[in-house]
């Protein structure tokens, strides 16, 4: 979305028809007579299927395998940084297509080209073109001067009033002070609907990064919910219902330059104390990747949990850089990295072995060679602006 805010271009939406039933099989399968289509001669024989059907578990890999054979025909080579992008650079020509299962988006500077690729793809498939992107697997984007916004109000409203949540009181923030554990107060009456509520805004989380910390947190009793658990999940509905039209906003950047925040809670979980951190990572001021996270071990200091959650987010601008690389887009500048402690930092900057990360993984030092090669730049950012 912010190459293509960047670059004036046209969001194309397309759909195929009867995605499933296009993939050749490179197995043989053999199914039973479907009721009402019995052979009287031979009832008891079965057909070799020669394409895929629906409810075939090789359907989507056959489907996906026959798609990408033609985009690699027709000069598209697959993204190592994500399977489903496909990317066209050949001279001054540039046209990237996004496949999740039947929907396709395909973008480009030059239109004619664009158009001629639609074309030759409705040939080999049969597809509709929905014309400029609008709503996309729940995502609504509106259309602006300046760039794009992105939001799921649909979705939330339909969120809303599954839970019945409708004519709910609103409130200011999304969680409460509460710290949250397993054996707080009585099971919920109803697990299944917790499980169904909270995996609904799990899925809301793509556009809004205000509510990642708040799901994450009552993800984490899907198991064996609570009364107590059920009323931080209503606290967080009534932060959307006064909050519902929230979303991204993507504008034309001045730059493609990447910069990370990173932060964690130290060993906040009364249960495992360990630690949950966030990042949120900017290209060119539009937000592109965020996430909330418990971490996997028990960190010993803040600075420990800090010094994970920094590795933890280098690696995730590490692919961010890889993929521009591919769409052909380099940052004009080395990424930054923010923290807010001034000890990680200095481990992150200093080769020195300390004695109170020794034990910590290689894996994890890795952002050491990031900031030593100059591929990486690490500062200080206050806790409070």
């Amino acid at each position: 979305m912010t190459i293509v805010v960047l670059n004036n271009w046209k969001l194309h939406q397309l759909d195929v028809n009867n995605a499933f039933l296009l993939g050749n099989l490179s197995e043989s399968i053999y199914m039973e007579q479907p009721p009402g289509f019995l052979d009287p001669q031979f009832p008891d024989h079965v057909g070799k299927l020669n394409k895929a059907l629906y409810g075939l578990q090789q359907a989507p890999r056959a489907r996906f395998r026959r798609l990408s054979d033609f985009l690699n025909r027709s000069g598209f080579t697959s993204s190592r940084a994500d399977p489903s992008l496909f990317i066209f650079n050949k001279g001054t020509c540039a046209m990237y297509v996004l496949v999740y299962v039947d929907d396709v988006i395909v973008t480009g500077n030059q239109g004619h080209k664009l158009h001629a690729f639609i074309k030759a793809l409705n040939t080999e498939f049969a597809l509709k073109d929905l014309g400029e992107l609008s709503y996309f697997l729940g995502l609504e984007v509106v259309h602006m001067n300046q760039g794009l916004f992105i939001h799921q109000a649909k979705y939330a409203t339909d969120v809303l009033e599954r839970a019945r949540m409708m004519d709910a009181k609103l409130a200011a923030t999304p969680l409460s002070s509460t710290v949250l554990f397993s054996s707080m107060g009585d099971p919920y009456h109803d697990p299944t609907f917790y499980r169904s509520i909270v995996g609904a805004l799990q899925y809301l989380t793509i556009t809004r990064p205000d509510l990642s910390y708040a799901v994450n947190q009552v993800s984490q009793f899907l198991h064996d919910p609570t009364i107590q658990h059920f009323q931080e999940v209503k606290r967080i509905l009534r932060y959307v219902k006064g909050t519902i039209s929230y979303g991204l906003n993507f504008t034309k950047p001045t730059n493609v330059n990447i910069l990370g925040f990173t932060d964690a809670d130290w060993a906040k979980c009364l249960e495992t104390r360990r630690s949950t951190y966030g990042n949120s990572i900017f290209l060119g001021g539009n937000l592109v990747s965020w996430s909330s996270k418990k971490q996997p071990t028990v960190s010993r200091s803040s600075c420990e949990s800090e010094y994970r959650a920094m590795a933890n987010t280098a690696a995730e601008i590490i692919g961010i850089t890889h993929l521009l690389s591919e769409l052909g887009v380099l940052p004009t500048k080395c990424p930054t990295l923010l923290c807010d402690n001034q000890s990680t930092l200095f481990i992150t900057q200093n080769p020195v072995a300390h004695k109170r990360v020794k034990h910590l993984e290689l894996d994890y030092h890795f952002i050491r060679e990031l900031v030593a090669l100059g591929n990486l730049l690490t500062k200080f950012i206050p806790s409070k602006l």
